[in-house]
């Protein structure tokens, strides 16, 4: 095992690979990952199930089953994704079962299609929950406006959640309302909320992007770099005040165990910046991020692990948020556009999958 994955570990990150595909089961690479790389969870996005399925022949026996069955694309899709999703479960549970349903989790999201409708987000929260039928899933719900009570309901009926595409701190303290409420909810059904997972995945990378361009338009290229780590230290910020909150603990005191912020979208994608950059600066206990490959391997090698580097930073990420509005950067349109980005992107890349999985279900 990597020494400087050891010592990420050993501060209260927990390592998990942001890919999924049948070839890295198959070949049983992800067991690999667990034993050598610290890896103790597994995201995957409709993105990389696309990328999956466009390389390879690991999927062709279950599309001709599919063809020959007849089955619906949407249904071939369903069929194909949860089969990954199982299967990466089941490699995960001795993760699971050692960390007392902590780690050893997979996520799985819900068709991006129905980002802003919660009813529709809710029913297929539920259909893949019952398809998987794995304590370890979690199921992946956007942080939109429509997916706030969608994840309240789901976590009220003892369904684990992943809340993806969080930019904003303002919808992050709604997200983390959302997940409390859900867990009253089930404290009054009788549930044991101890039983009941969630992160809270906040997007990284994609705010320095957008913010980068910005700042070179308008000529303050001292300020790139810093806009997404400083935003996702003042999320932990927020999640420690909820933490201390009566409410919380009121709730833990009931079995109810902590939502963890999850560091998302944490491939560095300017070659400028060091490609460990954020993984070094975003290293606090009871946190979870989630890395590609590249950036895993990365870390593995030449990460500077020098303990918590969020809770000492707080005024330095309220100093950089203030230096971006003083020159002219607008947060909350910036976060507005990523999060319908966001969507978008997911949609273009379920129905790259759908096109995909049409093209191959053949007899």
């Amino acid at each position: 095992m990597s020494e400087i994955l050891n010592k990420l570990s050993g501060q209260g990150v927990a390592i998990w690979l942001d890919d999924i595909s049948r070839e890295r089961l198959r070949s049983g690479n992800l067991e690999q990952l667990i034993r050598e790389k610290n890896v103790v969870g597994v995201t995957s996005n409709p993105t990389i199930f696309a990328g999956a399925l466009s390389k390879g022949d690991a999927y062709d026996v279950q599309l001709h089953d599919l063809a020959v069955r007849g089955v619906t694309v949407d249904e071939a899709v369903r069929a194909i994704t949860t089969y990954d999703i199982r299967w990466a479960a089941d490699v995960l549970r001795p993760v699971y079962d050692a960390t007392g349903g902590v780690d050893g989790r997979v996520s799985l999201e819900v068709d991006p299609r129905l980002a802003h409708e919660s009813d529709k987000t809710v029913a297929e929260a539920r259909a893949l929950w019952w398809m998987v039928d794995r304590p370890n899933l979690f199921i992946k719900i956007p942080a939109t406006l429509a997916g706030l009570p969608a994840i309240t309901q789901a976590i009220s009926e003892g369904i684990s959640v992943n809340v993806t595409l969080i930019f904003s701190l303002e919808r992050y303290r709604a997200v983390m309302d959302a997940w409390l409420a859900g867990l009253e909810a089930a404290q009054a059904k009788g549930l044991n909320l101890a039983t009941i997972e969630s992160v809270a995945s906040f997007f990284v990378s994609r705010v320095d992007s957008e913010i980068d361009k910005q700042l070179d338009k308008l000529g303050k290229p001292e300020l790139k770099g810093k806009a997404g780590v400083a935003n996702a230290r003042l999320a932990y910020a927020a999640f420690e005040e909820v933490m201390s909150s009566e409410r919380w603990q009121s709730l833990r005191a009931a079995g109810a165990r902590p939502q963890r912020p999850l560091w998302a979208s944490t491939g560095v994608k300017n070659p400028e910046y060091a490609d460990t950059l954020y993984v070094d600066q975003l290293v606090a206990p009871g946190t979870v991020n989630t890395m590609p490959e590249k950036t895993l391997d990365a870390t593995a090698d030449h990460a500077n692990i020098t303990g918590d580097t969020v809770r000492p930073f707080y005024e330095d990420a309220w100093n950089v948020m203030a230096a971006l509005k003083e020159a002219g950067v607008d947060y909350d349109d910036v976060v507005k556009l990523l999060e319908d980005e966001g969507v978008q992107k997911f949609e273009a890349s379920w129905n790259e999958l759908l096109e995909s999985v049409t093209k191959n279900l053949v007899p």
